[in-house]
């Protein structure tokens, strides 16, 4: 069998799996739109400039920590499970989990400000949607390759990027146990560092920051609460509640979700759920219609039609504000923080790939986190998200 023959069945196979976890996957509820105070979603304030928080705090997570002025360091790294546990979540300031296949697989990006660890990793290729989020954050942004679609804007130097596979910067561990061999490559810190030094890049950071707030005292915090995320198997997660460090265990398929480091517990302190929409980049699609741009510009004519895969489309685009593809830039979200569920909307306005990516309350006043690790899920319209308050 021709070997693009085997990659449109694998791609064709990969849809019907998701939607066979869309439809099937149980625990699926389409959660009614988010209504905001007095129409607020429309009036929202411009992101913040300047520093958020007082003293030498990261302005991401809101923690004490020598370099906190630094330039966060955005890796793209893998869900698969031949390479979990991963390495290096455990220190990320903030972490971004969304789909690379509708309705299916997903991959995740790490960001590092505080603590940039001696080891990232596993890592894969960059896709277009996470430069604008590296971008938000000032981040300089650490990839294995690209999808075709990244590769020409990444050659524009959109964002500020190392890329694993045409450097010497990023080693690999021998293939042990389930590991694949696109799991053993990685990054280190003192890669980083060389990377940094050669390229020239800024090392002293700009993003404005997000707000905190103190945490909840213990006596005001629930007993337990569980959130549920269905992403088809095996990349569904769930968080548990933790009153005694106020904090929210993360599992990842049914198994403790640990960082290879040091086998710490993933356990953010807050957890956001972002709706945004999701398709399968297709030839057969009139962008232009929409008033964006065509994706299909960025990819030579002769490579077209490997990429569209009999009309599946190999790529998926997701509506999260970028200024290329997108025709949204705003949407419905949930805030997990102090044992509690909030609602409101995540923004990033789509007409400037540097605007910072907000999140907003009922209220329409800017959400303050409280103290350490933000973990964003990114979910499609209707996926199950299922929230389990404790007492």
């Amino acid at each position: 069998m021709q070997m693009k023959h085997k990659a449109i069945i694998l791609v064709i196979a990969l849809a019907i799996v998701g939607l066979g976890a869309y439809f099937f996957g149980g625990e699926r509820e389409k959660r009614p739109a988010i209504k905001l105070d007095n129409d607020t979603k429309s009036v929202m304030p411009e992101s913040s400039t300047g520093a958020l928080d007082q003293g030498e705090v990261s302005p991401i997570s809101g923690v004490a920590c020598e370099h906190w002025n630094r330039r966060p360091i955005a890796v793209m790294q893998p869900a698969d499970p031949s390479a979990r546990p991963a390495a290096g979540f455990a220190s990320a300031d903030i972490v971004f989990e969304m789909p690379v296949f509708t309705n299916s697989n997903t991959r995740l990006m790490g960001v590092y400000l505080c603590d940039i660890p001696d080891n990232i990793g596993s890592m894969r290729s960059a896709r277009h949607d996470y430069l604008p989020l590296a971008r938000s954050f000032d981040a300089i942004f650490v990839h294995w390759g690209y999808s075709k679609f990244a590769e020409t804007l990444l050659e524009r130097k959109v964002v500020d990027n190392i890329n694993c596979l045409t450097t010497s910067f990023c080693p690999r561990w021998p293939q042990t146990g389930k590991m694949k061999y696109e799991d053993t490559g990685h990054i280190t810190r003192e890669g980083i560092e060389q990377a940094i030094q050669k390229y020239g890049y800024r090392t002293t950071g700009d993003f404005s920051g997000y707000p905190h707030q103190p945490e909840a005292a213990l006596d005001a915090r629930p007993q337990g609460g569980r959130l549920r995320l269905a992403f088809p198997n095996p990349y569904d997660v769930s968080y548990d509640y933790d009153r005694a460090s106020n904090s929210y265990l993360r599992t990842w398929d049914d198994t403790s979700d640990i960082d290879k480091n040091n086998n710490a517990r993933i356990a953010p302190k807050n957890v956001v759920v972002a709706i945004a929409e999701s398709e399968q980049i297709k030839l057969a699609t009139d962008y232009k219609a929409r008033g964006v741009q065509d994706p299909w510009e960025l990819v030579p004519e002769e490579d077209r039609k490997g990429l569209d895969y009999g009309g599946v489309g190999r790529y998926n685009n997701i509506q999260m504000g970028d200024p290329w593809f997108d025709t949204k830039d705003t949407g419905d979200a949930y805030f997990y923080m102090n044992g509690k569920e909030t609602k409101g909307v995540w923004k990033k306005d789509k007409s400037r790939i540097e605007s910072k990516l907000s999140f907003y309350g009922a209220d329409g006043n800017e959400i303050r986190f409280v103290p350490g690790q933000i973990w964003v899920d990114i979910v499609e319209p209707g996926y199950g998200i299922k929230w389990e308050s404790g007492s």
